[in-house]
């Protein structure tokens, strides 16, 4: 196999926090890069970083509704102002 030379631009504070990280799984920073784009090669599929927004206390919620989501069951009647919502509310 041979090897390129490759240069890329990247952010100091993630090339230092991805080279920590590198460094814990016993791999230089270039290993850990050509090991994820062998992945993407392999698999043709690149799995895109999404920051985790939900709170421990919402993805009980999300699991708990799950199912009425799921059968496109209502939670709750329609209603026709915030007012009739808001008296519903108060039975």
């Amino acid at each position: 196999m041979s090897m390129v030379t490759t240069r890329i631009k990247l952010d100091e504070n993630i090339k230092r926090q991805a080279q920590e990280v590198a460094k814990s799984a016993g791999l230089t920073l270039s290993a850990l890069i050509n090991s994820y784009l062998t992945q993407i090669v392999a698999t043709r599929h690149i799995e895109p970083y999404t920051p985790e927004l939900t709170t421990p206390q919402l993805k009980a919620l999300l699991t708990e509704i799950e199912p009425s989501l799921a059968t496109d069951n209502n939670l709750s009647k329609p209603f026709n102002s915030a007012e009739e919502f808001l008296a519903d509310l108060k039975k």
